[in-house]
Parts: structure tokens; sequence; C-alpha cells
């Protein structure tokens, strides 16, 4: 049973940054696909990015390319979410998901193929 926990989020000015961290219990290394999800009242879960633990390799929305980083710690067995450059419509509930997903699979996942979700963690941008 895969189980996580988020951390890191909270309030900044626009331009600021943050760091958010999953760690991740329970998980065959090298075998899955995590990815940093948000979301807004209203509005669908959106994909913000995505790595595939074997590979490394990762997937951003276009929204947030050249702002945030996603890597990963095998030692730490945690996953983060490096927000630079933060704007007030960044302003959501920021979740962590993780499933045994091909690399091919990985990259571009929707929200519901994922079955390992972290409780979530808010992140406020001000103008």
């Amino acid at each position: 049973q895969v189980r996580m926990v988020e951390s890191g989020g909270g309030s900044v000015q626009a331009g600021g940054s943050l760091r958010l961290s999953c760690a991740i219990f329970g998980y065959i290394p090298g075998q899955i696909c995590m990815g940093w999800f948000r979301q807004v009242p209203g509005k669908e879960r959106e994909g913000v990015a995505r790595i595939y633990s074997g590979s490394s390799t990762t997937s951003y929305a276009d929204s947030v390319k050249g702002r945030f980083t996603i890597s990963q710690d095998n030692a730490e067995n945690t996953v983060y979410l490096q927000m630079n450059s933060l704007k007030p419509e960044d302003t959501a509930m920021y979740y962590c998901a993780a499933d045994y997903l091909s690399s091919g699979s990985c990259h571009g996942a929707e929200a519901r193929v994922f079955r390992y979700w972290g409780q979530g963690t808010q992140v406020t941008v001000s103008s």
C-alpha cells in the first residue's frame, strides 16, 4: 500500500518561491509515476508536473514551465516541487499523486488515473 504525506505549502507574495515535499511510503523504486496536481474550488484537478521514478524524466503543464521544477530523492523516498516566480493564479490546493504507470503513460496522465494521493497542501500567492 502506497502512502503519501505532503508538506511545504503556505502564503507568499507574487514573485516569491515555495518548495513542496511529498514523502512516499510503500512503493517499489524504479516503477512508479509521481505527479503534482492542483485544484481550486469549482474546477477540475489540474496536472502541474510529473516525474517517472525509474528514468527521472519529467513533464510540465505549459502554465508552469520554466518556473516549477519537479525532482525526486530516492534515498529519502521523497518528491519535491520547487515553485519559483509564483503568480496569484498559482493559488490552489496542491496534491501529490503516484501510481504504477509505464514511462510512456506517466507524462500527461490525468488525475483520474492515479490511485494514490496525499492529503493536499494549500498554496496562496498574493499580488
